[in-house]
């Protein structure tokens, strides 16, 4: 059980991104920070109070599925309001948060005739010197996902943008600094829609693009080192990713040998996996780590288990075992261990945060994954704040070698969710050395960085084959390469058929047990990345 989080505070100005439940809220997140400004996402139901706490630049109002005249739809409070106006901070709000403006500002919203979903042609009105397009075409493409429209012009506003569907696209009250947009911006499908941000974060409400890993870095030791204080120790686990590796080497900069971190060999890694995590976090990045062997025992607890959620909580079971063995063997010898290092990432706060709606329960957000409560340790969490790309800057920032930083996500129960069916110490052989081949062509053929996520997965099918003069009946083996930036969708990779055809090659050939090699071209959704 986990006593308290003691997880890295900036004092960086920042963009506030008020949720409304919108699937791209994470998004607009994503594309501040590509700016370089800071940000942070809170419910539209945030206490003003709380915002109060904060240097606050500008509030961006997010989209979401409701509508304003809805009797349980989500409102920013009247004291959020009076904080925005006795500040004097700049509003952008986003297709909801637009007709939120509306409805408080004596506008009229109302359903549509017709639907906009899609891409859509915006054209500026004549004369529009609005500096929200500073710097833009008289007509862009953007993204449109709404149904209700403004019919009303809220008080005060003009109106500086309009598609053939609607009038009111983008309208703006610069006496008052608020502006509203019905497209999106943030998503990938409107190439001007970081222009349009940036004009609104940099150039109207002044944020300042120095949001860098450095700066961060520095911050965070500097805390943990007056947190932790100078005889304080902290165990992490450590899978070699590189979540893990960027918060260990972290701590290792701030606390030295007194970070313990813990590979525990689930016997489901990758080929020489924990031999090569050991001399790249021990050699190369110093840090203090330690190895245990738990495979025999994973592998018999695993024996005959082929439902994919039970060997799951297995893994995660016995890992929690063995885990705190290795904690207390560290604390007899440190003295005392009262901290626990975790890499969390700021997109799972925002799905504890984010606005879900008046009948849903907001889940707390944990992450410990089930420790035992005798473990009275305080979490320290220095990615909780990052995004994935965010981390991997802070990972070259940090010296990092550009391998262990570009490394693909591996799942926690490994290669037990990628062998299908029953999880062998031979099938796992099998798997590991296809794998291996696979990954080492996509570094050969120069596709590897290009690719979110890349892997083999063993089936529990055999198939019929020829080899020399011989029938072979082995296994046939999946090849999934996936390209994604934020992993909650993914489209199939595109990899070439002449690299396909040597992957192929290689693996029936070098592999003994599978003689058919298949390529995975299903996208997420409705497939998941992983097949298991």
């Amino acid at each position: 059980m986990v006593s308290s989080t003691l997880f890295f505070e900036t004092c960086s100005p920042q963009v506030a991104i008020l949720d409304f439940g919108s699937q791209y809220s994470h998004l607009i997140a994503r594309r501040v920070r590509e700016l370089h400004v800071y940000c942070e996402l809170y419910s539209c139901q945030v206490e003003a109070t709380e915002l109060a706490k904060h240097e606050i630049t500008a509030i961006i109002l997010s989209g979401g599925p409701s509508s304003v005249y809805d009797k349980d739809a989500p409102h920013v409070s009247q004291a959020t309001w009076d904080l925005i106006k006795e500040r004097k901070v700049p509003v952008l709000g986003i297709c909801y948060g637009m007709q939120e403006m509306a409805h408080v500002f004596g506008g009229t919203v109302e359903p549509g005739t017709k639907h906009e979903y899609g891409k859509a042609m915006v054209h500026r009105t004549e004369g529009c010197d609005s500096v929200l397009f500073q710097g833009m075409p008289q007509e862009f493409q953007m993204w449109m996902s709404h149904g209700d429209k403004v019919k009303k012009m809220p008080d005060g506003f003009k109106f500086v943008a309009a598609t053939e569907n609607a009038e009111f696209v983008a309208i703006e009250n610069s006496e008052t600094k608020m502006w509203g947009l019905q497209f999106h911006p943030e998503v990938t499908h409107s190439p001007l829609g970081k222009n349009v941000l940036e004009n609104f974060c940099i150039n109207i409400a002044g944020a300042k693009p120095d949001w860098v890993m450095t700066d961060y870095a520095n911050e965070f030791i500097e805390q943990v080192r007056e947190k932790v204080g100078p005889t304080g120790h902290v165990i992490g686990a450590v899978s070699g990713g590189v979540d893990s590796t960027v918060a260990a080497v972290l701590m290792t900069r701030a606390i030295g040998d007194r970070f313990h971190a813990v590979l525990v060999d689930n016997g489901c890694l990758r080929k020489d996996e924990a031999k090569n995590v050991l001399k790249r976090m021990r050699e190369d990045c110093g840090v203090n780590l330690r190895c245990v062997d738990a495979a025999d025992k994973f592998m018999s607890l695993l024996k005959g288990v082929t439902d994919p959620e039970k060997k799951r909580k297995i893994i995660g079971g016995h890992f929690i075992e063995v885990f705190q063995e290795e904690a207390k063997k560290i604390e007899e010898e440190s003295g005392a261990c009262d901290y626990l290092l975790q890499g969390t990432l700021y997109p799972d706060v925002i799905e504890s945060i984010s606005y879900k709606g008046p009948s849903a329960t907001i889940k707390t957000h944990h992450n410990v994954g089930g420790l035992p409560a005798t473990m009275k340790l305080k979490l320290i969490e220095p990615l909780r704040e990052l995004f994935k790309d965010e981390v991997r800057e802070l990972g070259m920032a940090l010296g990092i070698d550009e391998a262990s930083v570009w490394r693909h996500p591996f799942p926690g129960p490994g290669l037990a969710i990628r062998i299908l069916g029953e999880v062998t110490p031979d099938r796992v052989k099998i798997l590991q050395e296809a794998d291996a081949i696979v990954i080492e062509e996509l570094f050969k053929s120069g596709h590897y960085r290009a690719i979110g996520q890349a892997f083999v997965v063993l089936l529990p099918v055999k198939s019929v084959g020829v080899m020399g003069d011989g029938r072979t009946y082995e296994n046939v083996a999946a090849v999934r390469c996936v390209e994604t930036t934020d992993y909650m969708t993914a489209d199939f990779y595109h990899l070439p058929y002449e690299v396909m055809g040597t992957m192929s090659s290689r693996v029936i050939n070098e592999v003994r047990g599978i003689n058919r090699l298949c390529y995975d071209i299903s996208s997420k959704p409705p497939a998941t990345i992983e097949w298991e």
